[in-house]
């Protein structure tokens, strides 16, 4: 979808890229969330323990644009972000196996991928962390914590707010073409459908 389309499936272009994102894939964000939250992933931690495996094929997706040297360029503390790592404590935490999956959507020694799906990709991603402060307090019901389970959830040390307006602010200056444009909402309504599936495998 170019920008020029989606001017066309909503009353005002938002003048944001973020915005844009956000419009353009509302449907599928509330597809998922809807999907996860009828899986009941905070009734015990072995339902909460299927949803950290669906964070790991995520996360472990799009993992290598977090050392992209054109990625950090763009974005500020790209590297800072990634919580791949926090995702493999919590199933270790949880005593759970990381589930086997097929080919990684990014893999670091391909550095011809579309930088603007890799945006879509991200504003996904770091659109999840900004989330994750509900999900935080369910955990919490289980037991866990930021340091113990849940860590993959954790805010940032300056804030989720603070840490979300510092990637926005980033992302919204970005130049793109408009083909680019679209190719980063495609990107974005992509990541959204991947969760959506990894969802669908591991939890039901």
């Amino acid at each position: 979808m170019t920008a020029a389309e989606l001017a066309t499936t909503t009353p005002e272009l938002e003048p944001s890229r973020t915005k844009r994102l956000k419009a353009a894939t509302r449907q599928a964000h509330e597809e998922l969330d809807s999907f996860i939250m009828s899986a009941k992933p905070f009734e015990n931690r072995a339902n909460f323990g299927k949803f950290v495996q669906t964070q790991y094929l995520f996360h472990r997706d799009l993992d290598a644009l977090f050392a992209n040297e054109r990625l950090s360029e763009l974005l500020p503390d790209l590297k800072g972000r990634r919580r791949l790592g926090y995702v493999d404590q919590d199933l270790a935490d949880l005593d759970i196996a990381a589930p086997a999956g097929g080919e990684v959507r990014f893999r670091a020694e391909d550095t011809s991928f579309d930088l603007a799906e890799a945006l879509g990709w991200l504003y996904v991603v770091e659109g999840s962390n900004l989330g994750a402060a509900f999900l935080l307090k369910d955990a919490a019901r289980l037991g866990l914590d930021d340091s113990f389970g849940a860590r993959h959830l954790a805010g940032a040390p300056e804030g989720r707010g603070l840490h979300w307006r510092t990637f926005v602010a980033a992302l919204d200056t970005i130049d793109l073409s408009e083909e680019e444009e679209g190719r980063a909402i495609a990107g974005a309504q992509d990541a959204f459908r991947t969760v959506h599936a990894y969802a669908r495998e591991m939890m039901v």
